[in-house]
This record gives C-alpha cells, structure tokens and sequence, in this order.
C-alpha cells in the first residue's frame, strides 16, 4: 500500500496554487465583479459565460452544468487525473517536493522524482524535435514526407528523432546537469548507458495537461538492433501504458465539446485525422484499447456520457474484425455508445488521406455504424444461410449479442434487422434471444443501459453489499437553489461557508435538525463539526463530504453572491429565520396532534401537549424578533 500525502505538502500545494493562474491555463477568465472571474466553462458547450472562478476562496464553479470544486478539483477533471497525479501535477508546477507518509509498503516514492523525470522527459523532447532537422535524420524527414506530413505538422505534434550513435541524448542531458539515476528511472537511458531510442522517429506522449509522460518510436533503418517496429518508453512512475493515449493533449478539449471520441491505431493514423479536421482522435500507446481507457475517456465527455460516442477504426481484413470482436468483449466498461468505422478497401486512416485526401478521412468516421451492428453482420455471415439449419445456427450465434445490448430501446430494431439478414420471422428471432437471456449466468455484470446504476447491480456504493453509511451517501441529492422553501437554509449554509468568523461556536443556536433537506442538514453537520478558524476551512468541509454531490454543493454555496451585508448582527438574524422555520413547523405538528387529542379522556397527554406548545409560542415570538434585528 502506497503512502499517503503529508497533509503539510498538500496544504502547500494548495496555498502556491492559485485557482485563477491554474484555471486560465485552459480558460480565458475576465473580471466579474465582486473579486469573481468568469469564463466558458471547459466542461460544456455554452455561448454566454456560467463558469466562475473565486480566487479569494479557492474555488470555481459553473452554473450551468454544476461542476465546481477547488483546484485540485480543477486539475483532476480537466486533466482526466487522479487525486494523487492531480496534487503531484501542482507541486510540479509550484516548485513543491511531495513527501508520503509510511503506508503498509513505504513511501510511494522518493520526493522530487516525478518531477525530475518529468523535466527530464520535456528537455528529451527538445532534444529529438531539434535532431529533426539534422543530416542524420534525413531518414526521418522522408518518412513522414512520404506519408503527407510537412514539417509544420511534425512541429505541431512535437516530432522528433534520436540520434545513432547511441548515447547523444544521455550527453547531451548529463550537460543539463540531470543524474544518470534520473534518467534510467524516466527510461530514457538503459541501464548500461545506452540511450532507450536509437536511430527512430520519435512522438511525445503527453498527458491532457501537456506534460511529456513518454515517447514512442517507429523504427527506420534495416540495421536497428530492435526488431520491432514500434517501441515505447517503459513502464515509469509517469508512463503507465494503460493509462496514457497519444493525442490526448490535442483531442482533450475536443472531445469534450463533441462528445466523441475516434480511437485509432498508430501515431501517424492521428496526425492524419487530426489534420484532416477529426480533432477528437486519439491512440492507446503499444498495448491494447483497455477499460482504463474507456475510463479516461468517459470522464471527458462533458455533456450526458451516455449519449456520447466513442468510434473505433479498424481495417477491414480478419485482424480487424478480430480487433472489433475484442473490443466488444469489453464493451460494458464504456458508458459512451461503441460505434465501428471500417474503411472498405482496408485503408488506415494515414493510408486513405494519402491516396483519397482529407474529405474521405471524414467520411470514413461519418459513416461509421454501431459496433453491435457490425459483430453480429460478421457473425451471421460465417453460417450457410440458403440452409435451414444454418439459418437457425446463424440466429443462435446472435441472439446472445442482441441480448447484450445495453440500450433497451435499440433491441427491437436489432431484432428486426438481425431477422432480415437470416430471412426468419422476427417473432422466431426474438424467441431466440429470450432463450439467451434466459441462459445468461446469474451474477453476470448487467449490460443494458442503466441497468448498473442500478442499486445492487454491481458492487458500487449502493448496492446490497454496501455498507449503511455508503447507502445513506449515496442517496444525497442536489437541491434545487430556486426552490423557494429552501431559501433560508440555503442563504445560511452560503453564509457559514463563505463567513464562518461572524458565527459563535454554537452557530447561534443552529443544529442539523433545522433543515429540511437531508443535503443541507448533512452539510451542516460536517461544517459544524470542523474547525472554523483553520485556514481552508472551505476546502475542509468539501473533504469531509465524502460525497460527489455534497462536494458540488458546498462549492456552490462557496461561490454564489450572499444578499446582504456579511456581518454578525446579519448572521445571527439568519440563524433566527432558519430556527423560527424549524419551531413553526414543530407547532404546526403539534397543533394537529392536539386536535387528534380527547382533553377529557388524554388528559395528562392533552396537558403536556397544550404546555409544550405554549413554550413553542414563546420560543417563536423571542425568533420573530431576533430575525427582524429587534432583539
């Protein structure tokens, strides 16, 4: 088990992280009024700007879309990024050195690695893009001539080439006084000093930030001791193939706003769509397209996930359709629709921009068609379908894939094309695929639509096996700011959150049981039980929410305008108005029990009832008053 962050170095990372500096990084921010920034959100498509940034408080959000968090926050969703990755990505920027506390197997790693390595890997870049143009690399140049590239788009992608003779780089970066320990960590240097990329092409692998993770290499020269053709940057503490994409950087924003996502299969394949206006592909880096992938990708489309789309390309021989079946197979990790495009001459997409131009790379993704479609078309045509028999066998191989279909909706219209392509009555076909999912194994993870959002569908929070308290966290819903009912206790959470000095440290009397709403009361409940004069107090109640909704609520009530003149007189008046709302209703319930109450035969009941409420009344005038300013 990892160390945790010493909660010292996080707090510094925050305080040297300026949420206005960080943010205007991927968003043009102008002054708002009121020390506010404002912008268009990164998160969704908008034309008049909702996105506010509050440097005062550390904290952005948009009111169109909801997201909102503080800059850790910020970083971690805009460069699809872990807590961990997302606060090592601030100290690399604010000059901090991390440091871990011990966990079951030590410190992660030593301070200040990653961010040797990553400047390591961005002076390496440097270093290749300037070979490109040397006598050595003519090799190179008429490579990426021969494919249609020019030698703006190798800047523009960040091209480059390692030189022969075998330790040029390792040279040239002990000059720039980085340690040889350094760079055989970031794997640019082999541990017998021989530099990792010899006599290849090489493309930078960034993250969405821009940071150089790795490097892949395309092989050039018959006499290369490596055989194959591509080659890629180990494994390092920054390089996890199965979580970096080449094209990420470019596409990020893309993606975002289109809400696709082209995955293609080589370096070259998103140059070519990238340049011929397919801005949203991108490449997974010598491994295959996996679950972690799809993850990352999820996570950047901003507008509804599930009506996103995320194409494969894929040539049109049997190692495509191959390709095609396996990414089915993993098919539920998406929360996006699959879709397949396949270019029938077998054409890549580098390969059909040479030969057909860039309007043919577009129409190739335009005409792409659902990868349900396409498996089970190549499945169907693998039977003898002028035979009973095979017709009947054909069937039986599809119905288990139109079962599988996540969106419901979609299974009839399946059924009725995969009827057409056998030649049976689609009431035949359908009662196939009832028997297919009739036979499906019990505990299988669910692959409709929704149906893993499900409550006990999978092993979420939520589910059966969760524990009580996850349940209860679960269930915590985003209140409705205009909702009019809730007016009160909304101004005083935006109060206690943006002001908490004007408050006593009883809050004025002011307990959870004041608000209506479980997600109000749930707030106040972690506010009041944290240290209000600590320095981020604000940043502190979104870490004790532990929930994504109440986090999203307290960033909400961090940022939006309060009504009146922040002073304690103004705070203690609205604690009144919240605890009046909460005697008023406690009468009213009272007053309908004492009606249900026979004073003869309940006597002693009616009795205390009828005092109780007394003491209510009187509870509620002293409120009336004291919410007015008269007291």
């Amino acid at each position: 088990m990892a160390g945790r962050i010493h909660p010292e170095d996080l707090e510094t990372v925050r305080e040297r992280s300026r949420i206005d500096e960080v943010v205007s990084a991927f968003v043009a921010l102008r002054p708002a009024g009121g020390g506010s920034l404002t912008g268009l959100c990164p998160f969704h498509n908008e034309k008049t700007p909702s996105f506010r940034v509050t440097p005062a408080k550390g904290f952005y959000y948009c009111f169109g879309c909801g997201e909102g968090g503080d800059v850790i926050g910020f970083v971690q969703k805009i460069n699809n990024m872990g807590f961990t990755d997302a606060v090592e990505y601030l100290a690399d920027r604010c000059g901090v050195q991390i440091r871990y506390t011990e966990g079951d197997g030590g410190p992660k790693h030593e301070p200040g690695l990653r961010m040797r390595v990553l400047e390591a890997n961005a002076a390496a870049a440097e270093f290749f893009a300037a070979q490109l143009t040397s006598p050595d690399a003519v090799e190179g140049r008429r490579f990426l001539h021969g494919r249609g590239f020019t030698r703006e788009h190798a800047d523009h992608f960040g091209i480059g080439f390692a030189p022969r003779s075998g330790t040029a780089l390792r040279e040239h970066l002990l000059g720039k006084k980085f340690s040889r320990d350094d760079l055989v960590k970031a794997g640019l240097v082999r541990e017998n000093g021989w530099d990792f990329f010899q006599g290849r092409l090489v493309w930078p692998i960034r993250d969405s930030g821009r940071s150089t993770l790795g490097f892949g290499a395309r092989r050039l020269f018959d006499d290369d001791r490596m055989p194959a053709k591509y080659l890629n940057t180990p494994e390092t503490l920054v390089y996890k193939k199965s979580h970096v994409l080449y094209g990420l950087d470019l596409a990020r924003t893309h993606i975002g706003k289109k809400n696709q996502a082209v995955v293609v299969e080589g370096y070259t394949d998103v140059m070519a769509c990238h340049i011929a206006g397919v801005d949203t592909a991108v490449a997974s880096c010598g491994t295959a397209f996996g679950a972690d992938h799809s993850r990352m990708i999820d996570r950047l489309m901003t507008a509804d996930a599930h009506s996103g789309e995320v194409v494969f390309t894929f040539d049109g021989d049997a190692a495509g359709q191959a390709a095609a079946l396996k990414v089915f197979s993993s098919d539920a990790s998406f929360t996006a629709q699959t879709y397949v495009a396949i270019e029938p001459s077998g054409l890549d997409p580098c390969d059909l921009r040479i030969q057909s131009g860039d309007p043919a790379v577009r129409e190739l993704v335009a005409r792409r068609v659902p990868l349900y479609r396409y498996v089970m078309r190549n499945t169907v045509e693998r039977f003898d379908l002028d035979r009973a028999d095979g017709r009947l066998a054909a069937v039986r191989a599809a119905a288990p894939l139109v079962a599988s279909v996540r969106d419901a909706a979609l299974v009839s219209g399946y059924l009725r094309e995969l009827a057409g392509w056998v030649g049976l009555n689609p009431d035949e076909v359908r009662a196939e695929v009832t028997r297919a999912n009739a036979r499906k194994v019990p505990d299988e993870p669910a692959r409709v639509r929704g149906a893993a959002e499900t409550p006990g569908a999978t092993g979420a929070p939520g589910g059966a096996d969760a524990p009580a308290e996850t349940t209860q966290q679960a269930l915590m819903e985003l209140p409705d700011p205009r909702d009019r009912r809730l007016e009160t206790e909304r101004g005083f959470l935006k109060l206690a959150v943006q002001q908490p000095a004007l408050f006593d440290d009883a809050w004025f009397g002011v307990v959870p049981d004041d608000f209506a709403h479980p997600s109000y009361a749930r707030v106040f409940g972690v506010l009041a039980a944290g240290d209000r004069r600590a320095a981020g107090f604000a940043q502190a109640v979104v870490a004790g929410i532990d929930d994504a909704v109440g986090e999203q609520l307290v960033v909400a009530l961090s940022v939006e305008p309060l009504y009146g003149e922040p002073t304690a007189a103004y705070a203690r008046e609205y604690a009144s108005r919240l605890r009046l709302a909460t005697v008023t209703r406690r009468i009213n319930t009272l007053k309908s029990r004492l009606q249900r109450t026979n004073p003869v035969e309940q006597q002693a009941e009616y009795n205390r009832g009828f005092a109780a409420l007394l003491e209510l009344e009187a509870t509620r005038r002293s409120l009336q008053a004291a919410a007015v300013g008269e007291v």
